[in-house]
């Protein structure tokens, strides 16, 4: 997994021998999905105004994915029984990576509710039993990002002299003035407050991903590329 290993802003993680698959099987499209890692940045004010799971940044990734190929898919399970036909499932995937050698079915979960996890690794599961996918990938916020967000945060609103200086909600406001009131400085309180409001503790991150896949063992037998974007993908707008 060369190509991926010389991605500094990246960390990752492969399971019933994804790694030798990708590498033997599926080498150029590996490449592909390594140079679109390589080239992706995300701007600090660009986190600190998104946060859902379609924001900007995920719309950046997702097309970059789709210039080479990896296409969003519909994936419809049909069966028969003395030659009448049943519809027994249907799984959307994100991108699908389609070649002789097979298919390779990628998710991004940048920042929705963790249980889209499971249902992630659960349709990859059904897809590798059928034999219409050779390996699942997911891509994710990493470990190091998820730990960093307050102080990325705190940093951000502590260039403001006032609450009143930057876009937030009446609530948001107030739990902000309690927490100055109580003795915080605005950018420890705004960084808890909007960063808690924008990346909740029970959404998709690399630590949720890992303990479904390391410890409950999800997605089973289906070969899976775990990929976790690290807090040095953050770079300011002048870097960029």
């Amino acid at each position: 997994m060369q190509a991926l290993v010389e991605i500094p802003h990246i960390r990752f993680h492969t399971t019933q021998h994804a790694d030798a698959i990708l590498e033997s099987a599926f080498p150029d499209e590996l490449q592909e999905l390594a140079d679109v890692l390589a080239a992706f940045r995300i701007e600090r004010e660009e986190l600190i105004r998104g946060g859902g799971g379609e924001s900007s940044m995920t719309q950046r990734l997702r097309r970059a994915l789709a210039e080479e190929g990896w296409e969003k898919r519909n994936v419809k399970e049909q069966y028969f029984i003395d030659d009448v036909e049943f519809e027994a499932e249907s799984h959307e995937v994100d991108h699908l990576r389609t070649v002789d050698a097979g298919r390779i079915a990628l998710e991004i979960e940048w920042n929705n509710k963790d249980p889209f996890f499971d249902r992630d690794l659960e349709n990859f599961r059904k897809l590798h039993q059928i034999g219409y996918i050779s390996v699942g990938v997911i891509i994710t916020r990493g470990a190091s990002l998820q730990a960093n967000l307050r102080n990325i945060f705190e940093a951000h609103y502590s260039q403001f002299a006032r609450v009143h200086d930057f876009d937030c909600t009446a609530p948001q406001r107030r739990s902000i003035v309690e927490k100055m009131d109580a003795g915080q400085a605005l950018g420890e309180a705004a960084g808890a407050v909007l960063c808690a409001s924008k990346f909740g503790t029970a959404t998709t991150h690399w630590n949720k991903l890992i303990v479904r896949v390391s410890q409950r063992g999800l997605g089973k037998p289906c070969p899976l590329l775990l990929i976790g974007l690290e807090e040095n993908v953050i770079v300011d707008l002048e870097e960029n």
